[in-house]
């Protein structure tokens, strides 16, 4: 609930080139009222809030400049998303305000939760953390409310484990972790948990299972862009997160051991080609494909799908790699060409394998 009387008195008074001392003959009061009144020192009575909207020809709403806030839960979720983004600590009172209103919805109290918790971080105020994870806990028995796909118990068991972090409860948060790590899901977090204290060797397996989900998300990632780019005509923006996927996987070569990223970078190459044909740079496209064909030959040479010839990477129980690339890396490059249904693409590719068989 919003009020702005004292403006809305200031401004009605002006639009009649009325002095405070004229309004205040006008009302029976002193000058003095009518100037506490515009600097926000009192309130008038009632009764004179009645008259004074009489007096200006206007409604009691209008002279108060009352503004009821919707208060539904979904609206009040929305204003504590904004006072978390803004960093506003009122939210924190707002929340409360909420919570005792809605003490059993679940969209108040876990966004309640959210607030407490991004707070607790940006202070370190443990007092913050202890309420974020009594609203957590709430907020999961309230769980069958949720209609957001994105959030799940296991979701809510992460954001409770780094809740654990922040009270200093590591060994609860890793347990917490391990407990609900579908797919690997935490595995980032309790890698990076158990490098900190004295298990470095146990964070190991964790910290290569995570790598080598984040980096075959972001393959995937990237190569969703490059098709979006692609089929907006954009080159310049498909190339960029080309050029820039292409950087982070040879970022990964362990000296000059072939590795499954090679097979992929192989032919994100020769995407790369076809976007830098397509508009036009026949000897940058033709530079790219060139290495597309060496690198996939390069891994077909001596294949390799065991995640330990990867950087940073151990090996992974029961881990293995599959794609829809091709049967080899140079199949890939292939289909890639195929693809592109670009006579010249096919045109420059064909050159170029009759190049190495007129070598060989």
């Amino acid at each position: 609930m919003k009020m702005t009387l004292a403006e809305n008195i200031r401004r009605f008074r002006k639009e009649r080139s009325l002095t405070q001392e004229q309004l205040s003959e006008a009302l029976g009061v002193t000058a003095g009222a009518v100037y506490k009144w515009e600097a926000k020192l009192s309130i008038p009575d009632l009764d004179l809030i009645l008259e004074m909207a009489d007096f200006f020809d206007t409604s009691v709403d209008a002279l108060l400049g009352y503004e009821m806030k919707d208060n539904r839960p979904e609206a009040t979720v929305r204003r504590l998303q904004d006072y978390r983004r803004r960093k506003d600590w009122d939210g924190l009172a707002e929340a409360e305000k909420a919570l005792k209103k809605y003490p059993h919805s679940f969209l108040i109290v876990n966004e309640s939760a959210a607030l407490y918790r991004a707070f607790g971080f940006d202070s370190g105020d443990k007092a913050l953390f202890q309420r974020a994870l009594e609203l957590l806990e709430q907020s999961r028995l309230l769980l069958p409310q949720n209609e957001d796909p994105q959030i799940s118990e296991q979701t809510i068991y992460g954001r409770i484990a780094q809740t654990y972090l922040g009270l200093d409860e590591t060994d609860k948060a890793i347990e917490l972790w391990k407990a609900h790590n579908a797919d690997g899901q935490y595995s980032h977090e309790i890698g990076n948990t158990l490098a900190q204290s004295d298990h470095i060797e146990e964070a190991v397996p964790f910290l290569s299972e995570a790598l080598v989900k984040i980096v075959s998300n972001l393959v995937t990632t990237v190569i969703g862009y490059f098709n979006v780019y692609l089929n907006r005509g954009d080159h310049v923006s498909a190339q960029a997160i080309l050029h820039w996927g292409i950087s982070l996987l040879q970022g990964l070569r362990e000296g000059d051991k072939p590795n499954y990223f090679d097979r992929v970078s192989a032919v994100l190459l020769a995407s790369l080609a076809g976007s830098q044909l397509a508009s036009g740079q026949e000897e940058e496209a033709r530079r790219s494909l060139l290495r597309a064909k060496e690198l996939a030959a390069f891994f077909d040479a001596a294949p390799s799908y065991d995640e330990s010839d990867i950087r940073f990477i151990t090996r992974i129980e029961g881990a293995s790699a599959h794609d829809d690339i091709g049967a080899t890396a140079m199949d890939g490059v292939r289909n890639v060409v195929s693809q592109f249904q670009n006579e010249a693409f096919t045109a420059l590719w064909n050159s170029l394998s009759a190049q190495e068989e007129h070598h060989e």
